[in-house]
Order: C-alpha cells, then sequence, then structure tokens
C-alpha cells in the first residue's frame, strides 16, 4: 500500500527534530505540522520540517483541531505526557507514537491506558532501542537458541551526563520519573523482551556523585542519579542486571549487551556495531560486524528510530496491532519506579508493590 501518511509532531526539542528527520526519510510520510510552546524550538521545528507557519502551533490542541494529521509523535518532557496523550486519544481515528518514557509514574501511565481503551487507531510506545541493528541482531540470535536456556542478562550503559533541555525540566526527578525512569527504561524493556516474562523483583543501588551538583536553579540543586546497579529477578527464573554510568565519556561502547545461557554466549555492542556468539562446549567465538541496509537515515540512535517509523506506518497502512505496546511501556517505567524505591529505601522492592 502506498497511501500517504501525514504527521505531527508535539515537541520539537532534540529528539521532536530526531523524528521529523526520521519520518522525512520514508517514502509516502512527511510531517506536515508541529506543535511546541516554546517559540525557538518551534522556529526549529519549522525549519527542519519545511513548513508554512499556518502549520506550526504553540499549543498541541490546535495542532489537534486543525485535522490534517494521520499520525502523530509525542515528544514533549515526560511531565507532560498523560495530559497531552488524554487529548490526543479523544480523536479516536489518530494513530499516535509516544516517545519514551510512557510517563513519570504507574499511575499516569494507568491513565493513559485507560485513556486508549478502545481507541481505533494505532497507539505504539516509542522504545527504539529495540530496533537498534546490534540489539535486533542479539534479540534474533537468542530467540533461535545461540545461547540455549537463557540464565543471565547484562546491560551496561557507560555515557556522557544528561544534555541541557529547554527550560531544564530534565534536571528534577519530579519532571523526569528519574533516570532510571527517564534513560533506562529502555533497558528495562529490553530485559523483559528477551526474558519472556514478567519481573517480580528489584534490587537497586544508586547515586548522585558526579554530574549537576554545580548547577543551581532557582537556587535548586539537580536530583538526577548519574550511577546504579540494578538487578531484576524475573518469574521464570531468568536473572538480569543494569550497570550505569553517566561520567563514562572516555568508554568504547555506550552499550554492552550480554545474554548468557546454558550452551552458549551473546554480546553486542553499540555503536561499535559488532556481535559476539560464544559456544560454550566448543570454547569458540565468532565475531561479526552487524548493520542494516534498509535504514535511510542513522540519526542519533543507529538507524533506530527510522525502523520504529517504518513499521510503524506498516501498521497504519496495514490496520495490523503495534508491535510496541502501551502495556510495554507501562512495565518499563514500573520496573524503573521499583528500582528508585530499592535505592531510596534501601530493600529489595517486589513488582507488587509498584503494580498493585
Amino acid at each position: 500500500m502506498t497511501q500517504e501518511i501525514r504527521y505531527g509532531v508535539i515537541g520539537t526539542g532534540m529528539m521532536g527534530l530526531e523524528h521529523i528527520n526520521n519520518v522525512n526519510a520514508i517514502d509516502g510520510a512527511h510531517v506536515v505540522a508541529i506543535s511546541d510552546p516554546d517559540p525557538q524550538s518551534r522556529k526549529f521545528g519549522k525549519n527542519t520540517a519545511r513548513l508554512e507557519d499556518d502549520m506550526v502551533f504553540a499549543d498541541h490542541r490546535d495542532l489537534l483541531a486543525a485535522g490534517v494529521c494521520d499520525a502523530v509523535v509525542l515528544v514533549s518532557p515526560n511531565h507532560t505526557h498523560a495530559d497531552i496523550m488524554e487529548d490526543i486519544l479523544a480523536y479516536e481515528d489518530l494513530n499516535v507514537m509516544v516517545e519514551k518514557p510512557l510517563a513519570t509514574t504507574v499511575d499516569e501511565c494507568r491513565r493513559i491506558l485507560a485513556a486508549a481503551a478502545g481507541h481505533k487507531g494505532i497507539v505504539w510506545m516509542g522504545l527504539e532501542y529495540r530496533y537498534k541493528p546490534p540489539i535486533q541482531a542479539l534479540i534474533h540470535e537468542v530467540s533461535a537458541g545461540a545461547v540455549g536456556n537463557t540464565k543471565m542478562i547484562f546491560i551496561r550503559e557507560h555515557r556522557f551526563p544528561f544534555l541541557p533541555k529547554v527550560g531544564d525540566w530534565n534536571r528534577f526527578n519530579r519532571n523526569t520519573g528519574g533516570t532510571l525512569v527517564e534513560k533506562c527504561c529502555h533497558f528495562f524493556d529490553l530485559m523483559t523482551l528477551i526474558a519472556e516474562s514478567k519481573p517480580v523483583r528489584v534490587y537497586g543501588s544508586g547515586a548522585q556523585d558526579v554530574n549537576h551538583l554545580d548547577e543551581r536553579y532557582d537556587g535548586e540543586v539537580p536530583d538526577l542519579l548519574d550511577n546504579a546497579f540494578v538487578i531484576v529477578d524475573f518469574e521464570n527464573g531468568i536473572r538480569a542486571t543494569l550497570d550505569l554510568c553517566m561520567f563514562a565519556e572516555g568508554s568504547r561502547n555506550e552499550q554492552e549487551l550480554v545474554v548468557t545461557g546454558d550452551v552458549g554466549k551473546v554480546e553486542s555492542f553499540v555503536p561499535e556495531a559488532v556481535m559476539r556468539i560464544g559456544r560454550r562446549f566448543e570454547r569458540t567465538v565468532a565475531e561479526r560486524p552487524v548493520s542494516d541496509d534498509h535504514v535511510a537515515y542513522h540519526g542519533l540512535h543507529e538507524g533506530a528510530s527510522y525502523l520504529e517509523h517504518v513499521d510503524f506506518v506498516d501498521a497504519i497502512r496495514n490496520g495490523t496491532p503495534a508491535k510496541v505496546t502501551l502495556e510495554d511501556g507501562l512495565m518499563a517505567v514500573a520496573v524503573g519506579q521499583a528500582a528508585h524505591l530499592s535505592i531510596d529505601e534501601g530493600r529489595p522492592v517486589m513488582m507488587s508493590e509498584v503494580l498493585g
């Protein structure tokens, strides 16, 4: 099918511009309208999408009311997601992708799920790390039996600190949900996807040791964790660990994923785009580069956002369900919320405490 897909983008900060560039690289899809309350962000969005003034809005409700879009992408600050998603979902035929995290708390995620009940359009959770080619390749190998029965999952992210955002909204947990929700929902989603099971217990240890300590916003010091270890136990016995450090610019790879089973191990490295498959009994390790020739725009996530939008567009055209759901988004937020509670109280947290 070649149905033209007209997008609106709500929120045109850094990630909003990333979505615009990815959408406009897809055949038969383009951004026709944007909205953002910040004048400078609107200017960047207008120029990136190459729009006329009448398709540039300060208020997302005006964009929705214009009726010019088949789909919208919500890329506003985390703490605004619940309210704006309720406005979007009032248009029952509108297709929507919401950027991670779904919201800042489980309660707000549930508000969104309630608003989406019975919605006729596609509702897609934006967790694009699933689409990074080296990670997709790892998931494929594990699913194909390369490690045997999966027993352990390890994810390391060693990277730079949080970037500045408009109004510095991302400097405080009350706006982001906390580092383990804002940043690490990606990794908790990947753990759950690979484990093919429900998380049941979470233990975290973390702190703010280096980043943002010399910053002041209206006299207030940012309260974001910049390093943590998180252990997640799953219902089927699989255990997963996250190793996060956000003052580790001197790293060869920003992300390393390792899945180990009873017969082998698969490792994947991003952005190096290399995968290694180890065979336990043969004591061999095979290494190969990983890429995806279908990526037309690589952007900030090694082509992941492009591949995500390709699937979203295909779902709209073919009337097929979302491959990444709001329930996936809720669970990723819930594990992050449990990890923060564990750190705050110095104890393991059962997922039932967070999910009810």
